[in-house]
Order: C-alpha cells, then sequence, then structure tokens
C-alpha cells in the first residue's frame, strides 16, 4: 500500500489551488504538559507550497526553573543553564512561522506551548492556521496501529534517530508530511487546517506551595472562573458521526486534554453549542482523548450509545457547526 501511496502522491499534476503556500513543521520540548510548564527546546522546518524543505532551525531555551522529564528529552539544567530565554528567540522563531501554516503531531499541543510563551513575552506569534499530522493521517486513511510520531515515521520509512529531540522530530515529521500532503492533494482531500488563536488573558503570579521553584520563577493565572451563560437554542439531538455539529447540541468532555479545558469550553461555546458538566442521555457528544478509559462518563456514553470523538476531530467539527433551525 505503501508503494502505492507514495506511487500516487509522488508528483500530482494539478495541485490544489486552495492548499497553503507554505509551512513551518514545529516540534518543542517542554517541562511538563501543564499550562504553566514552559518549551525548553524548539525546532522549525520550513517547507514550501509542495512539502519540500527550504531551511531548518533549533535552539535551546532557558525555561527559569526546573526542566522536567529528563529522562524523557535528555536536557538538564545545566544544559539549558546557558541557553537564550524565550524572549531572547522570539523574534527569530516568529519570522520561521511568519506566512506559513504551523504544521505538528498534535499540532494543538504545540500550538498552545508556543502561545503561551508568546504571551509571556508579551507579544503574538503570527501564525493564523495550524494542522496537525494526527487529523491529516485520519483523513487519508492511514492503516496506522495508533497515533504516535514513530508509526506515521515507520509508515512511509522515515528513520528516527533521536526521539524526542526536537531537531530530530521535527526533521521526522517533515519527511513523514511531504508524502502526506502530496497524497492528500493527488485524492483532493482538504486539509484539516483549525485557526490558531493568541492568547491575550495572561498575567503572572507567584507559585505557592509545592509549586514554588527556585530562581524566583512566577507562573500564570488564568481568568477568573464564571457561570457560563445557558445555551439560548435547543438541543437538536445527537452527533451523526461523519456530520456536523449544531448549535444547541450538548458536549460533554472528559479526561486531559492538549488545550485548556476552559478555553476549549469557551471555543464551543461561542459556536452555539451547550456545554454539559455531567454526562446524560441528552448528551449529543463526548470528546476525549482517552476512550478506553474507565471514567464515569465514557461508561455511560458507551451505555447511552453517546457518540465519541477526539480532541483533534472535535476542533475540526468546531470549524463548522451549522446553524440552529429557525422557528
Amino acid at each position: 500500500m505503501l508503494d502505492d501511496l507514495t506511487t500516487a502522491a509522488s508528483s500530482p499534476t494539478e495541485w490544489p489551488t486552495a492548499y497553503p503556500q507554505g509551512y513551518a513543521v514545529v516540534d518543542v520540548e517542554t517541562t511538563g504538559l501543564a499550562r504553566d510548564d514552559r518549551i525548553i527546546s524548539a525546532a522549525v522546518y520550513r517547507l514550501d507550497a509542495r512539502g519540500e524543505v527550504e531551511d531548518h532551525w533549533y535552539t535551546m531555551i532557558n525555561p527559569e526553573r526546573d526542566p522536567g522529564p529528563v529522562w524523557i528529552h535528555g536536557l538538564t539544567s545545566d544544559v539549558l543553564e546557558g541557553a537564550p530565554l524565550f524572549q531572547e528567540i522570539a523574534a527569530e522563531f516568529a519570522t520561521r512561522l511568519e506566512g506559513r501554516v504551523l504544521v505538528a503531531h498534535n499540532a494543538v499541543f504545540d500550538w498552545q506551548m508556543i502561545a503561551r510563551e508568546y504571551a509571556r513575552a508579551r507579544s503574538e506569534a503570527p501564525v493564523k492556521q495550524r494542522l496537525c499530522t494526527i487529523a491529516l493521517s485520519k483523513e487519508l486513511k492511514l492503516p496506522l496501529p495508533n497515533h504516535k510520531l514513530e508509526s506515521l515515521a515507520a509508515h512511509f520509512g522515515v528513520v528516527q534517530r533521536r526521539a524526542h529531540h526536537a531537531l530530530d522530530d521535527a526533521r521526522v515529521l517533515a519527511e513523514a508530511f511531504r508524502p502526506s500532503l502530496r497524497a492528500a492533494a493527488a485524492g483532493g482531500v482538504r486539509l484539516p487546517l483549525h485557526e490558531c488563536r493568541p492568547l491575550t488573558e495572561w498575567t503572572d503570579g507567584p507559585r505557592t506551595g509545592q509549586q514554588a521553584g527556585s530562581g524566583g520563577y512566577r507562573t500564570a493565572g488564568w481568568r477568573p472562573s464564571r457561570k457560563r451563560p445557558a445555551c439560548p437554542y435547543p438541543n437538536p439531538g445527537r452527533y451523526a458521526p461523519g456530520g456536523r455539529l449544531k448549535q444547541g447540541m450538548r458536549v460533554a468532555f472528559s479526561g486531559d486534554t492538549s488545550i485548556e479545558r476552559d478555553l476549549l469550553e469557551d471555543r464551543a461555546t461561542e459556536a452555539g453549542l451547550h456545554v454539559a458538566g455531567s454526562l446524560s442521555r441528552l448528551t449529543s457528544l463526548l470528546v476525549t482523548n482517552d476512550p478506553d478509559s474507565g471514567t464515569s462518563k465514557v461508561v455511560k456514553a458507551r451505555q447511552y450509545g453517546t457518540p465519541v470523538v477526539d480532541e483533534a476531530a472535535f476542533g475540526q467539527l468546531l470549524g463548522n457547526v451549522e446553524p440552529a433551525s429557525e422557528g
């Protein structure tokens, strides 16, 4: 199948005019997965409209805190001590991103980490759209055993040399994205592009208790908690897999999400959906990145036959929500 896919996608005679003119394939390594974690290294491969590499760039970044899981990324405090601060590389990073679609594996995570760093630096990343290679592999219906980067790489015969090193992960992704992009072009597949929204509500606040770190590190305070307004639209019923969301649908979330939960819920509310805190027979859709977990919402979704999608798929659905019926 790989040979057939590669042959068919090697050089499409007619390139879709709606496709972007350039891409920035990005990978970031971080101190962790929480909203107050920091980027410790970043890499960007710039690609042209057809996925050919133009150049690449890599930097380590001093996170001004403990580097987190060193056993994963290999970057110790000693190594990072002499690295530049994010605000010192922000301009160069921005030139690598400007005017391009940000491409990443689980792109919502990389985008949120980047957006937070720019917010801390009182700036914004010049990114309008992102493309998740997990979502693209689903659109192409690639026969992958899972959605890990190594599985995507193996499918296209790309050899990983240093897993969890930002530069090599970005290289691997760029090499796997090129045939994916060409397969999409050859098949007339609409790319799963998603809007990137800069963070604008970031404020600094001191760490307290067990979160306190050395060196006076200060973390982020988020928006104050608030009660969401009632959804003005009636519930049109369950989401039909493969179809569109419709305003008024009740959406519940379960488990960890890459994007901040409150921001994800805000986006759902802004789209006219009803964000439900619990799952019932009236729930239209459950969003979870771990459908095999035993959480009460997942269990109830199975019992009620409630449709389930992951975060990446939900992000795509949010871009095309059907208006509520009039009358």
